[in-house]
């Protein structure tokens, strides 16, 4: 079985390696470079995506500040080369979640879709509860015309 390096297009396979470094330091400031500038985020509490670079910043550099304990367990990639799942833990207050990131690329490796999905329920109310009183003065004005 071959490593996830050598499974992702070498573009992708460095913007995954600063993406790791600025979650395990908490510091997002650098994100913007790896978004493509008409990224969608897909949020698990929200039906429609919020589109643009700017918004999944924001939310992601948010999100990063509501989950302690915060960790990856797995990674999977794609036959093409272009996408990754990552599984993950975190803590949101007192509740525990699970959850994934399903990120795709493009070829010049920035970050075209960001979609997450967690469980348990409770642990997702919690999160939403958190962002929501974060940011929703903020959201509405990405979200996608759909």
């Amino acid at each position: 079985m071959s490593s996830l390096d050598e499974q992702l297009k070498p573009a992708v396979a460095a913007s995954l390696a600063q993406w790791h470094e600025m979650v395990a330091t908490k510091d997002l400031n650098k994100l913007r470079s790896l978004l493509h500038d008409e990224a969608v985020f897909r949020s698990p509490m929200a039906f429609k995506p919020y589109v643009s670079a700017e918004a999944v910043q924001l939310i992601l550099s948010t999100v990063i500040q509501v989950f302690s304990n915060f960790t990856y367990h797995r990674q999977l990639a794609s036959a093409d080369g272009l996408s990754v799942v990552l599984e993950f833990s975190a803590d949101v207050g007192d509740k525990s979640v699970k959850g994934i990131d399903m990120i795709r690329f493009d070829e010049q490796g920035k970050i075209v879709d960001f979609e997450v999905m967690i469980r348990p329920f409770n642990g997702l109310q919690a999160l939403g509860a958190e962002m929501g009183a974060r940011l929703a003065a903020y959201l509405p004005a990405y979200k996608a015309k759909l």
